[in-house]
């Protein structure tokens, strides 16, 4: 498969890039994001592998869902799996999209042979606070008056809040981000902090019998970075800190996290 393949499969748009027979790798983005995200790491990814990039119920090109509980939109991405006839997959999310990653794994874990986690939070008292313009944009009440008035100029001034190193936003990935409403991004936010208040991430990973990469910016401004070594508890764990890196290594560093992602994913074919 030398171009994308797109495509709308169990109400979501997803992306499909590489050839189609290579080992599958699963990219599921955070709140707030698309599949865009990704798009800088894709290139490379997709020169060994059958890339996967879904836009979650409610972000960028897909439409809202009736809930957007994290255990269902793990049984959304199966069922397009299923579709797809694909298994072994390497499922990566980044930030909440690890939530969804790691809620496929529990609830089909012959869909998973291994998981990756790029600046996912382990638990609710990670959290640091957040900058002023994400404050604006997201919080009650001011939010839901910004929200859909936002400029693309507003919405990279709060994407690039979250770095710590200069970003290229594409107009692409402004355009995923500016489609979320803020209705769906609130229901999308409170049901991924339901999930992590019921069990942190290191303690579901622990019940799991699967192979986990761990990435995290050493300079994230959302979560706690230090906070990353919590997932040295996990069995099959592996921890890797990006030094100087924020919240979003994916356009922050793309080369160096391509590189990690596939080192682990083919360590485990």
């Amino acid at each position: 498969m030398s171009e994308n393949h797109i495509e709308r499969l169990q109400g979501m748009h997803v992306v499909r890039s590489g050839p189609p027979h290579a080992p599958p790798l699963l990219l599921i983005h955070g709140s707030g994001a698309s599949g865009d995200t990704w798009n800088p790491m894709v290139p490379a990814l997709a020169a060994r592998h059958h890339v996967i990039r879904v836009d979650l119920p409610g972000c960028g090109h897909s439409p809202p869902a009736p809930s957007y509980e994290v255990p269902a939109q793990a049984g959304r991405v199966a069922a397009m799996l299923d579709g797809l006839g694909l298994r072994d997959v390497t499922a990566a999310g980044h930030s909440s999209g690890g939530y969804v990653a790691t809620a496929l794994a529990e609830r089909r874990p012959d869909l998973v042979r291994s998981l990756a986690l790029i600046s996912t939070g382990p638990s609710l008292d990670a959290l640091l606070p957040q900058p002023p313009i994400l404050k604006l944009l997201l919080g009650p009440p001011l939010g839901a008056l910004v929200w859909p008035v936002r400029s693309d100029a507003m919405i990279r001034k709060g994407i690039r809040a979250t770095t710590a190193r200069p970003v290229d936003l594409s107009d692409e990935l402004v355009a995923g981000v500016k489609a979320i409403s803020y209705r769906s991004f609130r229901e999308i936010a409170r049901r991924n902090t339901e999930y992590l208040d019921e069990r942190s991430l290191p303690a579901r990973l622990t019940a799991l019998d699967v192979p986990v990469l761990v990435v995290f910016g050493a300079a994230d401004p959302r979560w706690e970075p230090s906070s990353a070594r919590r997932y040295d508890a996990v069995p099959n764990a592996q921890v890797e800190m990006l030094p100087g890196i924020g919240h979003l290594p994916l356009l922050e560093d793309p080369e160096a996290t391509s590189g990690l992602l596939l080192r682990f994913a083919d360590a485990y074919r």
